[in-house]
């Protein structure tokens, strides 16, 4: 009965009560019965649970396709294309797939009591085939030993394929044969000897090599962006909106030199401000299709290391002629508001400007002028009036002016449903040699969110020039820049987890009423114990931000449309808009949509790509850092809970390192996933996430990127101290 039932509907989900009620299961007894039958049915892959009261058929089959994720503790998993739940993949039944790798796989035989296990059958798609690593040269053969560690065999070099390199160097390698039935091996040869292991330009670029990410400007590219002409014509100012005479500046940290936005202002009258967001126009010097287009897209975004930018665009472009650099007139692609004194929209338009900056800002100055004039950062309330002899500072007014514009926008932002997360932002100064002296948290202050501000404004505007049509009609194509909503289970781990502390989160259907309830959830746990804690897993609740044509909205911003219009010298789909602007401006017919999503999502792919080199930058400054303080005792807070140990954050420079679950020695410790947290079965003791303990650091591991600390309580920590001051005294007679 049950399997006639669910093959006649093979596509829809069924609750267990529709179950009942389509069946007429009417007694108890019969329900248990078909409870348990379907568990078995769910059990033999027959059924598949959909959460955990409902069922539908399998309709996938034994054999799917996916992604093979290879873990370091040997517990591979593979994750179907459809996003379904991770399978087991066994070691010896991985085909030495290797992590990312598209393969193809066949679910066992399930055993009681066994979790259900997938073996790879094909390997259909390489993730990559080039790996940074060390060389270690033998006598007949070298080795390449990987970063990631994350190899069943080796890769062997033949001695002829070195390309100079030597014991010692890192190197780029390509594989040039993959394993097979008659041998396990990898086989590679040397592409790009990088340099000597501990050389910071070095590490940095091993850290590009092996994300695939460039890390040299390619010659033909640079020499294109000197052939172009910079000079501005007659031509082009008679075909722009002038604003040299109106007063503009760029606000931008201390030490950037691609200044790709800034800021003018007006009095059109008493109660009515002309604001224009000016931004570089990119797109008037670089034309779709040409060689530096092409880097640029493949590029699709700036990536910011430690110590360096490596840049989309060629140095010429984005340092000297796209940059909005003072006193020097620049064209610009520009969004124009005129705003009343309580920063409601007038009027909004999109023009190419001409446009020529008074002033360059770095946020410190900025913040300056608004504090000398009475902004106290943090409280939100804008400048008081100025005294008899005005404000303090060069242009004063005007900042101020801005400033107390951007606060009443973020006013009515917050109001109307965006997230209120304030971010910070782990900052490393460093030497001459790029090695790291200091290691701190940067916040945002009232120059940074002033900037924020109008970048929102601007970007929101823009998105909604194109997407809000008329009901009937069909809005053209543009990339716009889209947060779902928070994930459904993780939002309700955060209501329940919440709740265990007396906090109140509520559930709503709307976007708006979600997030102010966030708001209020971060408001109320301030100053409290569990605000880490709490806010760690509200973060984690959240989706990605991501490009796409089909616009769902921003839930973070509470925005309906948004895209990315203001960083065109930083990012590729800035350009792309920005050129889907003028194509639309000047009667130009909708884009290929399907065309302009896979750029979407390669510019997607591409962000979280530079995202991770850039975190496994500040990963190596942080243990590079902490490797001159061996056996020194911090006070910390728990920033991570695992299944193999707590992580956690010195309170001092934010640096993150992992306490082992082995030493963890005063009892055995159960991890609880739901509750973020490790529990002693004997003597009951917690780690919480957010709990403060004090740390000593015990190791700092370079070539993995690692920090290994000891509980400065715990009872192995005499032992540890007392061997790390030996290897701290020996590493002193060794220099």
């Amino acid at each position: 009965m049950l399997t006639s039932f669910f093959q006649a509907q093979p596509e829809r989900i069924f609750s267990i009560k529709q179950i009942f009620h389509s069946l007429k299961l009417n007694t108890h007894p019969l329900k248990m019965l078909a409870i348990d039958v379907m568990e078995d049915m769910a059990w033999d892959d027959f059924l598949s649970k959909a959460g955990e009261n409902a069922y539908m058929l399998n309709t996938k089959g034994q054999v799917q396709e996916g992604t093979f994720i290879r873990k370091a503790n040997g517990k591979n998993t593979f994750q179907p294309d459809d996003g379904g739940t991770p399978v087991f993949v066994s070691e010896r039944n991985s085909m030495s797939a290797l992590n990312g790798d598209r393969v193809k796989v066949q679910f066992m035989a399930r055993r009681r009591n066994h979790i259900k296990e997938a073996m790879v059958i094909e390997i259909l798609q390489r993730r990559k085939d080039t790996f940074v690593g060390k060389l270690k040269v033998e006598r007949d053969f070298a080795l390449l030993i990987t970063q990631e560690n994350m190899f069943v065999h080796d890769i062997i070099i033949p001695k002829k394929k070195l390309k100079g390199g030597t014991t010692g160097d890192r190197a780029l390698v390509q594989i040039t044969k993959w394993p097979d039935s008659d041998s396990k091996n990898l086989i590679g040869e040397v592409i790009d000897v990088l340099g000597k292991a501990g050389d910071n330009d070095v590490e940095m670029n091993s850290i590009l090599a092996q994300y695939g990410l460039p890390y040299r400007y390619p010659k033909r590219v640079e020499e294109a962006a000197e052939k172009i002409n910079a000079e501005i014509t007659e031509k082009d100012i008679a075909e722009r909106e002038d604003f040299r005479d109106v007063w503009t500046c760029t606000i931008d940290p201390k030490d950037a030199k691609d200044f790709d936005d800034a800021l003018s202002l007006r009095q059109l009258d008493k109660n009515l401000w002309q604001v224009g967001v000016h931004i570089a126009d990119v797109s008037h010097y670089v034309k779709e299709g040409d060689i530096i287009d092409r880097e640029a897209r493949q590029r699709a975004t700036s990536i910011y290391l430690v110590d360096r930018t490596i840049p989309m665009l060629p140095e010429r472009l984005c340092n000297f002629i796209c940059s909005l650099r003072p006193n020097e007139e620049k064209l610009a692609f520009s969004a124009i508001f005129d705003l009343d004194n309580d920063a409601n929209v007038k009027a909004f338009r999109v023009v190419h400007t001409v446009i020529k900056s008074n002033r360059r800002y770095a946020y410190e100055e900025a913040q300056q002028i608004l504090e000398q004039n009475g902004v106290v950062d943090g409280t939100g309330r804008p400048a008081p009036k100025p005294g008899k002899n005005g404000y303090k500072g060069e242009y004063a007014e005007q900042i101020i002016t801005l400033d107390r514009l951007a606060k009443q926008l973020r006013k009515q932002r917050f109001k109307d449903g965006s997230v209120n997360f304030d971010s910070e932002e782990l900052h490393f100064d460093v030497d001459k040699d790029g090695h790291p002296t200091s290691c701190y948290f940067k916040h945002s202050k009232d120059a940074n969110k002033l900037i924020e501000e109008f970048m929102l404004l601007a970007n929101r505007h823009v998105a909604e020039s194109v997407g809000k049509v008329a009901k009937g009609k069909k809005a053209k194509t543009l990339p716009y820049r889209v947060h779902d909503n928070p994930d459904p289970q993780k939002f309700e781990n955060l209501r329940q987890f919440s709740a265990k502390f007396g906090y109140r989160l509520k559930s709503s259907s709307t976007k708006g009423a979600t997030a102010r309830a966030i708001n209020t959830l971060i408001e109320d746990v301030q100053g409290t114990p569990q605000e880490k804690l709490i806010q760690t897993i509200a973060l984690r609740s959240m989706m990605k931000a991501k490009y796409t044509t089909h616009n769902i909205g921003h839930f973070g911003l509470a925005f309906d449309y948004y895209t990315h219009f203001t960083s065109p010298i930083r990012r590729y789909p800035d350009t792309m808009v920005h050129r889907l602007i003028t194509r639309y401006q000047n009667g130009g017919r909708s884009v290929n949509k399907e065309r302009c999503e896979e750029l979407c999502e390669h510019c997607s792919d591409m962000e979280q790509v530079a995202q991770n080199a850039e975190r496994d930058s500040i990963k190596y400054k942080m243990v590079e850092f902490m490797s001159n303080h061996l056996g020194e005792i911090y006070d910390a807070h728990i920033s991570g809970i695992q299944s193999y140990g707590i992580y956690a954050e010195i309170d001092e420079n934010h640096c993150e390192g992992l306490v082992p679950m082995r030493d963890l020695d005063d009892d055995y410790y159960d991890f609880d996933e739901d509750n973020y947290c490790l529990i002693g079965r004997r003597r009951h003791h917690k780690y919480q996430l957010g709990d403060p303990i004090r740390i000593q650091v015990a190791n700092a591991n370079l070539d993995r990127k690692q920090l290994d600390f000891t509980l400065a309580d715990s009872p192995a920590r005499n032992t540890k101290q007392s061997s790390l001051a030996k290897d701290r005294k020996k590493s002193k007679r060794k220099r």
